[in-house]
């Protein structure tokens, strides 16, 4: 295990997806939370740890953004139907799909603290950072795949809608979301996942808050 602190547990397994190669992921999702709880509480770590070799070189950052996906989307479709595995071939996680076994690749970004002489709104940083990993490497890197912008400005409030309409066309990526931490309130942190996509009328936005113990969360649509 390559990471700068902190390691992963027994509550890893393996598991065959439809796309044919071997994979690792959590037993389950509360599992995953509790593994994931020192590096969620160091922050640090969230920013700068390495790769989990033990999670084909996921950082902790990837696997949380992961995670919250998967329980937004057991949360508007049904529980425990989403979950995550590691991803052999080389990219950030796949979203997996128990009731079907569709999968869907996921390419994850970081934006960084904002510095403080930085003049670019949060917006700008969202949409700079989904532009970077758009063209790394075209369409043919990018098809099929679930961008994720983990978002740790700490530049405040931004406005999905505003960025949802000033995506690059064509977006190359089957879809964006940004997760971000919202807060931390009595030991409780909440994190917020929005998709950037204004097919309903409003990009979609939800607030996960986790239990101070680890133990639970819970899932509202915030927008």
């Amino acid at each position: 295990m390559a990471s700068t602190a902190g390691t992963l547990g027994a509550n890893l397994t393996t598991m065959a997806t439809a796309m044919k190669f071997r994979t690792v992921r959590f037993k389950n999702l509360s599992l995953c939370l509790k593994e994931l709880e020192p590096f969620v509480r160091s922050g640090t770590h969230l920013r700068t740890g390495r790769g989990f070799k033990r999670f084909d070189g996921l950082r902790s950052r990837e696997l949380l953004g992961n995670w919250l996906l998967c329980v937004t989307l057991n949360f508007v479709t049904t529980p425990h139907r989403f979950i995550f595995t590691s991803d052999p071939s080389g990219g950030d996680g796949i979203i997996f799909d128990t009731s079907t076994e569709n999968t869907w690749p996921t390419e994850h970004i970081f934006v960084p603290p904002m510095r403080a002489d930085e003049k670019a709104t949060i917006e700008e940083l969202i949409l700079k950072a989904i532009d970077q990993k758009r063209q790394k490497g075209g369409a043919a890197y990018a098809s099929g795949k679930t961008l994720v912008v983990f978002l740790d400005s700490g530049g405040g409030v931004w406005f999905p809608n505003k960025v949802a309409r000033s995506l690059p066309k064509p977006l190359l990526f089957d879809a964006a979301w940004v997760v971000g931490l919202h807060a931390v309130d009595a030991g409780e942190y909440s994190y917020d996942a929005t998709c950037l996509d204004l097919s309903g009328g409003a990009a979609p936005a939800y607030r996960i808050q986790i239990s101070k113990d680890f133990d639970d969360w819970t899932v509202q649509q915030v927008q």
